[in-house]
């Protein structure tokens, strides 16, 4: 089958179901497609924020934000982006509610933002081609590509297809990024971010489902790069958690070798954690190691630091002297872990690098060698932090693209 569409909009994730009901409502005459590669639009929108869709976060700055040049992010985004989310939210019927920074639907579900997205492309007369993966483009007056069972001509093209995160099942495969890095896009290496983080297994196996609140650290070749304090999860293969997720777009974009360090007592210092460890042993004489920290710590976090310090577990609490309790201080202080990889694209949640940013304008998204193509979402060299940061990102290109297309 052959489509003609005056705006043809290429993935329907967060950025180009937005862009979708924008361009329609700024020029309802124009024919406003959504090419899907799946059997439904937003399948990848539906699991965000473990169900819950984190669409925004009111902390919105420039370090939030990662890339060749993050500024991109903020003035794509403009003046008080918070204000247009809710507006253009709330004129779907989706109220906000906020847990902190973080912003959510009021339903705390992601199925009811796809739906209230899904609802208003049906009313504003948008049309949905689904299982229509994009196999090529031709760039020109007219832009013209192709899918298993048809062609497309369109005037304008938005493309909003993603990369890599969350792997085939939710759409994710990257071949647009492939296509156009062979139409001579400049590209930025691509790895995943928001992930798990894979590391030596001896002590994380004896601690897995254990979550702990701690400052995570980041270094590279013995080089802090980057601290996150949060939820730390000890899983059988490494570590998880949002501290750890913050911290992974660093780990995997080198080959160099990384550690990863826990500080499970933030709020104290090494000498004064000595003390107190000196002041718990001499407390509590009668017990052995095994139990040292038992109603201190979880139970066998402490058993496993201990045995990380170098202690064994039968000896006696009456063994910490000085120099031991300064050594339980300090691997509390800096429980670390080599790296050794994460769990892969499958389980990000988004990607970083992408196409460069630089092929773009920054006031509309268009690209700077072809007119009237615009590109937005993940799909750029952008990826922010977790907390609702590359929904933020997603949803205002959306919005900007949107307008710009059905301005042309």
């Amino acid at each position: 089958m052959n489509y003609f569409a005056d705006i043809a909009i290429i993935g329907g994730g967060a950025s180009g179901l937005v862009a979708a009901i924008t361009a329609k409502r700024h020029s309802p005459k124009k024919e406003v497609y959504i090419f899907e590669a799946l059997d439904r639009v937003g399948k990848k929108l539906i699991v965000t924020g473990n169900g819950r869709c984190n669409i925004t976060n009111k902390n919105l700055k420039t370090e939030n934000f990662h890339g060749e040049n993050p500024q991109f992010a903020m003035t794509v985004m403009g003046d008080n982006p918070n204000k247009k989310l809710e507006e253009f939210f709330n004129s779907i019927g989706i109220s906000f509610t906020f847990e902190e920074n973080k912003g959510f639907p009021a339903s705390f579900q992601a199925s009811s933002v796809v739906d209230c997205l899904r609802f208003e492309c049906e009313k504003l007369g948008v049309k949905t081609v689904c299982k229509a993966k994009i196999s090529d483009i031709k760039f020109g007056k007219e832009f013209k590509f192709a899918f298993s069972d048809g062609t497309v001509t369109a005037k304008t093209v938005i493309a909003a297809t993603g990369l890599y995160s969350g792997g085939e099942k939710l759409g994710s495969d990257g071949s647009f990024y492939r296509i156009l890095k062979s139409c001579g896009f400049k590209t930025v290496k691509v790895t995943p971010s928001i992930v798990q983080i894979k590391t030596e297994t001896d002590f994380v196996r004896q601690l897995k489902g254990i979550k702990v609140d701690a400052n995570a650290t980041l270094y590279k070749n013995g080089n802090k790069i980057r601290t996150e304090f949060g939820e730390v999860l000890f899983c059988d293969y490494g570590l998880s958690g949002p501290a750890i997720m913050n911290i992974s777009r660093e780990a995997a974009r080198t080959d160099e070798m990384c550690q990863i360090s826990l500080d499970l007592a933030p709020d104290t210092d090494k000498d004064t954690l000595a003390k107190a460890v000196l002041d718990r042993a001499n407390t509590l004489k009668d017990r052995n190691l095994e139990d040292f920290f038992t109603g201190m710590l979880n139970k066998r976090l402490g058993q496993v630091v201990l045995k990380y310090a170098g202690l064994k577990l039968a000896d006696s609490v009456t063994d910490i002297d000085k120099i031991a309790s300064e050594t339980i201080a300090a691997a509390l202080k800096d429980f670390r872990f080599k790296v050794t990889g994460n769990t892969g694209f499958i389980n990000s949640q988004v990607s970083a690098g992408g196409i460069s940013t630089d092929e773009f304008s920054d006031k509309n998204l268009m690209s700077k060698r072809y007119k009237n193509f615009f590109a937005c979402g993940e799909l750029l060299d952008i990826d922010g932090d977790c907390g609702g940061f590359n929904l933020t990102f997603a949803f205002l290109c959306g919005l900007v693209s949107g307008k710009a297309a059905a301005e042309v």
